[in-house]
């Protein structure tokens, strides 16, 4: 791949976007590989990402392995033109146009190549089986040779690949993390409250299975903040507060899913702190099998 990559791109100059997920990352130390320092790596901070990713993503590529990486804070923009979008497939389509907005500022012509973590199974979804939009598939046109190295690959052969390049066990079997980040895991209209919600209660559900030696196990797990809101009681008063899905799924290649079965005990004590966050006012577990559900909810 390494000199395929090299033979394509030659001397020319390639810009990738880098979200810090397995995909992305495998594909920008790849790249790294075959061109070097002809590789720039933007990593646009969306504002949709989980509890101190950023500053983790930032730590992680540009310390540790010293690539050629620029950070773009657009938190703002990209809340700004969610404001009032509720569909799913919308919301997609305005992160993918958002992030060429984004990027606007760190585009020109020094560079011949765009390149993206994209994977087989967001072309199949998108394309193929018409499930969903993938943000990285929704970009608008640019005047640059769209790249893909890894869009003939499953998840699990990218980690494959990403242990033969060096990367570590620990990071790339990390769990999948969407593209449109937080944005698909807040159902409805996206606030700063409900953001706030889902960063904490994805690192509670984190923490806990962690504890519990359960997290090493699944495929995927995550918390999504539901656009319904019920009642509660909180310090003994009436509260209404949004309701908090629990999922957590296994999988080879995200093709297909089945639910695990957490204990019960752990289950309980993972709604118990997370009915605590400010603004939930309960918590439900999600056991959907993949089909008929996908994994994600949007």
């Amino acid at each position: 791949m390494i000199n395929k990559l090299k033979e394509t791109i030659k001397d020319k100059k390639v810009l990738l976007a880098l979200s810090g997920g397995v995909d992305s990352s495998v594909c920008a130390l790849l790249l790294n590989k075959a061109i070097g320092k002809n590789l720039t790596c933007v990593f646009v901070d969306t504002g949709l990402l989980r509890l101190n990713e950023a500053e983790e993503v930032m730590k992680m590529f540009k310390d540790k392995f010293a690539l050629n990486i620029i950070k773009i804070d657009a938190s703002n923009l990209f809340l700004n033109n969610l404001k009032g979008v509720i569909d799913p497939e919308e919301k997609r389509k305005i992160i993918g146009r958002t992030f060429i907005d984004a990027f606007m500022e760190v585009l020109s012509d020094e560079y011949t190549y765009f390149a993206q973590g994209t994977i087989k199974t967001d072309v199949s979804e998108s394309l193929i089986d018409k499930i969903k939009t993938h943000h990285n598939l929704a970009l608008p046109k640019m005047d640059y040779i769209l790249l893909e190295p890894l869009k003939d690959l499953y998840k699990h052969e990218v980690r494959e690949l990403g242990l033969s390049l060096g990367l570590g066990h620990e990071f790339l079997f990390r769990k999948p993390f969407p593209g449109p980040g937080l944005a698909v895991r807040v159902s409805g209209e996206i606030s700063k409250e409900k953001l706030e919600i889902a960063r904490i209660s994805d690192d509670i559900l984190k923490e806990e299975l962690i504890k519990n030696n359960l997290e090493k196990d699944l495929f995927q797990y995550f918390t999504v903040v539901t656009n319904t809101k019920s009642t509660a009681i909180k310090n003994n008063t009436r509260f209404y507060g949004y309701v908090v899905a629990i999922r957590a799924v296994l999988s080879k290649d995200a093709k297909t899913a089945t639910i695990s079965e957490i204990p019960y005990p752990v289950l309980k004590e993972i709604a118990r702190r997370i009915a605590n966050v400010e603004g939930v006012s309960r918590v439900v577990y999600d056991i959907t099998d993949k089909p008929s559900g996908t994994i994600e909810w949007e």
